[in-house]
């Protein structure tokens, strides 16, 4: 199962589990306005520094993740959000096991 189907309600939690030396993810929502996308870090897994067109809103749902946003290191825990800003360079690293929803949000640019 990729997607979720509409109208469903489903546990965040068995959606994603974290797997030995990797970073899974699945893609829940995906459609013009943007996507949702729940993703399990094992310890020391990341994602490396890199950007994207849109805002991307990360939320910790267990764990803890350090999220490096232009340079300035965050500590994210269980409960909290974080805004990467649309062309910002970021980085997600797991100093523990964790899981977290990451909310993109398509956007035009006004001329």
């Amino acid at each position: 199962m990729s997607e979720l189907k509409a109208a469903s309600c489903e546990s965040l939690a068995g959606l994603v589990e974290v797997q030995t030396e990797a970073v899974v993810s699945r893609t829940l929502v995906k459609n013009p306005a943007g996507t949702v996308t729940l993703f399990a870090f094992d310890r020391g897994q990341e994602l490396s520094e890199h950007s994207a067109p849109f805002d991307a809103l990360v939320q910790v749902l267990d764990g803890e993740a350090t999220i490096r946003i232009a340079g300035e290191e965050h500590r994210v825990s269980a409960g909290q959000v974080i805004l990467m800003p649309a062309n910002v360079p970021h980085a997600v690293q797991a100093p523990v096991a964790f899981r977290m929803l990451l909310t993109m949000l398509k956007h035009k640019v006004q001329a």
